[in-house]
């Protein structure tokens, strides 16, 4: 079979930690004369060499994974250039960006896959753009990044890239059992962190094989909360499973089917207070002690996920097809200290017979997502190669925001029952999309490729509301639309070893039925993004040396935002933006065993153009976005303690400073998170089949922010910062059994 999961086995995959990830047992320098080995990706839905891929991608690799003790997109993301990973305290609350297109509203603007199936909400009220995918990387084969719209071949709400999770399969070929524990020290925690893990392949005849693992970790808390008195009071609780069977039903045809699940659960936030000194625009200063809040409602949250999936290929001969179904069901849970916003405006909201006290803001999020898609594509190398594919989704979601009131001892108040607020919003969304592509070559050294999607979506919702402040109603509401989505990318062999391609792409992310109210439009269009790109790829220095590197313009139009209409705030199409920048990654193996690594991004994304009546200011870059970005690394391996195997590597990476949200003019609510950076330790050697490993996270225990932002009260009037901080120092120790 030649289908672009399997034919990646065994492959090796280029880091951008600047080493050479190579899957299964093969040792990281296993190439020859010290030359870097081809690198394998499924990007554009085939198996393809990296160096071929005529777009912008990077790939992280199980072993790298491995050696960061990586348990969240925190610990490695800032390793590729041009995404940045902003947290709302846990793993799961995640936002991303790529290539400056920022969280501006609640639809996703980077897409999330699992192999051939997307996961993650497609409408607006699922806060799809707050919960990214966050997965545990364990039986994760390598992760891929893509950066710019994929609109044509992944479809909706990957206007700014695509983050794809790519897993190990089934074999037939040997057994395989791996197993694993570790237990690691978290700086300003009193109790350690532990983990363990375990997988196996089983053969279970010629044709047919499992692959099933599972894991479980916890992770200590370090945040102390003086309102409470309580004591590290964020633990995170992560556990899940796989299991994958593979039926080899002929030399042309392969099911594999299977599913995943996967369970977070977080007491509280990590997340610091900090008094404000200044509002327009604020800012703050340590008022508490370090790695202290203040807050007398716990934070608690949760999400869990289950994936089931079903691949089918089958090689025609003279074409390849595939059948990829998906069904997945996602329960995400919030609960938020709102004391400070709706605790403070009780005397104004009861005339001055209730006094300030306690409220908790509850947000429930369910989503039942069904998926299939089709694709047929031309096999050999012929002068024209071609694909053509249709996809079918169909939502179901659930967003349930619930507001209760209390006094000081955390009774319910009598004159809110039975809540102050709640407003639910069930939607469902429907989608059917057809698309294809063409590569025409016009020679061994130039050829172009082309793709157009087509995209129409069905959406309905219902808009409940009741409670003291809300009214009580219970309105429909419905949207549709058709987008057209495109790519083009000429690409030149300049050499063997050498290839420049330009590629103008779009994307967008879907709109949909608005809040019905006086005043606003019942339904926001889709936003749309035309990206402008030159790149090149390049292996020189006899195979030693490798550099990826591009520039990228990207107009954005009709920005999907919040406004007021009449006092009451809705979605709708408001203004554009420019984002603009380089990437750049290389790879140098300097001897046999040292490899050094050097990655960096700069992009800046600024707002161009909105209505008056939001009095954004322009010129300044988008939230989350930092201007500069990158990593130096360096890896080596060697042979100690009587010929055993051994590595060491160390990692450096910078993030610039990023504005929590979007800049106005008055009244502008938007922190300037800062800049920081990070060195990461990790060393290993083996025995036999038995590997230790020692790392070291955040070795200078930086206080870094990775989101957050300002805390107002009811009347919208700056109180406190509330800062969401990188996980402190990390020392730990992981032992591997494999064979």
């Amino acid at each position: 079979m030649n289908n672009a999961r399997r034919a990646s086995r065994g492959a090796a995959i280029l880091s951008t930690t600047g080493a050479l990830a190579v899957l299964g047992t093969t040792n990281v320098y296993a190439a020859e004369d010290n030359v870097i080995a081809e690198i394998v990706v499924s990007a554009q839905k085939r198996t393809e060499n990296l160096q071929e891929v005529p777009a912008s991608v990077s790939v992280f690799g199980e072993q790298q994974l491995t050696r960061l003790h990586a348990t969240q997109l925190a610990d490695y993301a800032t390793y590729m250039p041009g995404i940045n990973i902003g947290s709302g305290g846990t793993p799961g609350q995640t936002t991303i960006t790529l290539r400056g297109i920022a969280p501006v509203g609640p639809g996703s603007v980077v897409g999330t896959y699992i192999d051939d199936t997307p996961l993650g909400a497609s409408n607006n009220y699922a806060n799809a753009t707050f919960f990214a995918l966050d997965m545990m990387p364990y039986d994760v084969e390598r992760i891929e990044v893509l950066r710019g719209p994929q609109g044509t071949l992944y479809g909706a709400g990957s206007m700014g890239g695509l983050l794809k999770y790519v897993m190990r399969d089934p074999s037939t070929e040997a057994p395989e059992f791996r197993a694993g524990l570790e237990g690691f020290d978290v700086a300003g925690a009193d109790d350690a962190g532990w983990g363990a893990r375990a997988g196996a392949n089983i053969p279970l005849s010629r044709t047919v094989a499992l692959r099933a693992s599972y894991f479980t970790q916890h992770t200590p808390g370090y945040i102390d909360n003086v309102a409470t008195d309580e004591q590290d009071e964020n633990d995170v609780e992560q556990k899940g499973g796989r299991a994958s069977l593979l039926w080899q039903a002929s030399d042309t045809v392969e099911l594999i089917v299977g599913g995943l699940w996967q369970r977070l659960d977080s007491d509280n936030n990590a997340s610091m207070a900090l008094e404000l000194t200044s509002i327009d625009p604020p800012r703050g200063r340590r008022n508490l002690g370090d790695l202290q809040t203040s807050h007398p409602i716990s934070e608690q949250f949760s999400k869990d996920v289950d994936y089931y999936f079903a691949t089918l290929n089958w090689n025609l001969g003279w074409g390849e097809f595939v059948s990829a179904s998906g069904y997945s069901e996602t329960h995400t849970r919030q609960q938020q200290d709102a004391s400070i916003t709706y605790g403070s405006i009780f005397p104004l909201l009861s005339g001055g017979r209730v006094p300030e006290g306690l409220s908790i803001f509850n947000v429930t999020l369910d989503l039942e997502k069904w998926t299939q898609e089709f694709r047929l594509a031309s096999s050999g190398d012929g002068r024209i190669q071609w694909r053509v594919g249709a996809f079918y989704t169909e939502e179901d979601g659930g967003n349930l925001q619930l507001v209760d009131a209390l006094d000081r001892q955390r009774r319910p108040i009598d004159e809110f029952l039975p809540y102050l607020a709640l407003a639910a919003l069930p939607t469902t969304y429907k989608e059917l999309a057809a698309f294809g592509d063409v590569t025409y070559k016009f020679n061994e050294s130039f050829d172009v490729i082309a793709g157009l999607r087509w995209a129409a979506n069905d959406q309905k919702f219902h808009q409940i509301s009741g409670g003291a402040l809300l009214p009580t109603e219970n309105i429909p509401g419905e949207s549709d639309e058709d987008v057209f989505t495109y790519a083009l990318s000429p690409r030149w062999h300049v050499s063997e070893d050498t290839m420049l391609y330009v590629r103008v792409a779009s994307g967008y992310r879907p709109g949909g039925p608005n809040i019905v109210l006086p005043g606003v439009p019942p339904q926001v269009e889709a936003d749309e993004l035309t990206n402008y790109e030159l790149g090149v790829k390049t292996v020189f220095a006899e195979g030693r040396a490798l550099i990826n590197a591009a520039v990228f313009y990207i107009d954005w139009q009709d920005i999907q935002q919040l406004q007021s209409f009449a006092g009451v705030s809705a979605l709708d199409n408001a203004g554009d933006a420019e984002s603009r920048g380089i990437e750049f990654e290389s790879l140098y193996s300097v001897t046999h065993g040292l490899q050094l690594g050097l990655n960096f991004a700069y992009t800046d994304a600024v707002l161009e153009s909105s209505p008056p009546q939001l009095n954004n200011k322009f010129d300044v870059q988008l939230p989350e976005v930092p201007k500069w970005s990158g990593a130096v690394t360096a890896d080596y391996s060697f042979t100690a303690f009587g010929g055993r195997a051994a590595h060491v590597g160390a990692g450096w990476r910078y993030v610039d400073e990023r504005q929590s949200e979007v800049v106005t003019l008055t009244n502008n609510l938007a922190y300037r998170l800062p800049e920081y950076d990070v060195v990461d330790l990790n060393a290993d050697v083996q025995f036999d089949a038995v590997s230790v490993n020692v790392f070291v996270k955040n070795l200078t225990d930086e206080r870094a922010f990775t989101g957050g932002g300002t805390t107002v009260d009811g009347l919208n009037f700056p109180v406190r910062l509330d800062l969401n901080v990188l996980q402190p120092r990390t020392v730990g120790l992981s032992v591997d059994v494999q064979f």
